[in-house]
């Protein structure tokens, strides 16, 4: 009878499914402790108009639009003429743009496979706002998007006051195909608190969390990568957008500028 017990317990273990497993160990993170600009070892830029038909100039270095103070990342939304010109013309050989804003990118700095990121934010407001905390895979067979894959942990435009958004995009599931996966919750509080947005990484499961409950799961369905590119390594992003294709669809309030993307931290666990 024991042995027949210890055979049990073994297949039992054994049958476990792969993302049964806790991520508690921490891995890589940033707690923003040290004030001014972000970590340039831990984090570089998008430059220029980058997607989407976006309206913001995203700038790099630049202390108007990415600072670390008091604890906190602020990522700074502008208009131009909160701006000096003065300062523009000395820091930028680029026309002057209406809207400056930042993206930071972990892109060939770090990068993970199986992990937990998770991200404690809270979000800016007002119509023209698209706020984003994101993953993006290395690419590294040129496959481009969305065929190397991008995981949304958190998207918010400024129009939906009180609803945030996760979704996944692969070749066979994207906007473009009207495939994407794509979920919207209501929180209380959105936008005057912190939230966490964390997303958990495994070889056949993508877990969504909001403030440590689970949201939604995504099942690997076959093993193409048309359909599962997410074995694949993945570096972060976290951007404030202004208007384009979903965040402008109502337009742009003016009046609502400067706004601030804040970031308590980023950790990864492994």
């Amino acid at each position: 009878m024991k042995i027949h017990l210890f055979y049990i317990l073994c297949l039992q273990a054994f049958s476990w499914p792969l993302y049964a497993q806790e991520y508690n160990q921490l891995l890589w993170s940033d707690e923003f402790n040290s004030d001014g600009l972000p970590a340039s070892e831990k984090w570089g830029y998008e430059q220029g108009y980058v997607r989407n038909g976006e309206k913001q100039l995203y700038v790099a270095n630049n202390l108007h639009n990415a600072r670390v103070k008091d604890g906190i990342l602020i990522i700074e939304a502008r208009k131009l003429e909160s701006i000096e010109t003065s300062l523009w013309d000395e820091l930028f050989d680029s026309p002057k743009p209406m809207y400056t804003s930042a993206s930071l990118t972990t892109r060939n700095l770090h990068s993970w496979t199986n992990a937990k990121i998770e991200v404690r934010a809270k979000l800016p407001h007002g119509i023209g706002v698209w706020p984003a905390i994101w993953l993006l895979g290395v690419d590294k067979q040129g496959k481009g998007w969305p065929a190397k894959g991008e995981i949304d942990m958190m998207e918010y435009v400024g129009y939906q006051k009180d609803k945030v958004h996760i979704a996944l995009h692969t070749k066979m599931r994207n906007h473009q195909n009207k495939k994407a996966v794509n979920k919207g919750f209501k929180l209380k509080n959105l936008l005057s608190e912190y939230h966490i947005y964390a997303v958990e990484k495994y070889s056949n499961v993508i877990k969504f969390f909001i403030d440590d409950k689970l949201v939604f799961s995504y099942e690997k369905e076959d093993d193409n990568t048309e359909s599962w590119p997410f074995d694949e390594p993945m570096y972060l992003i976290i951007n404030l957008a202004i208007g384009g294709s979903w965040g402008g669809k109502h337009g742009i309030d003016d009046s609502i500028f400067p706004q601030q993307f804040l970031i308590d931290y980023v950790r990864v666990y492994q």
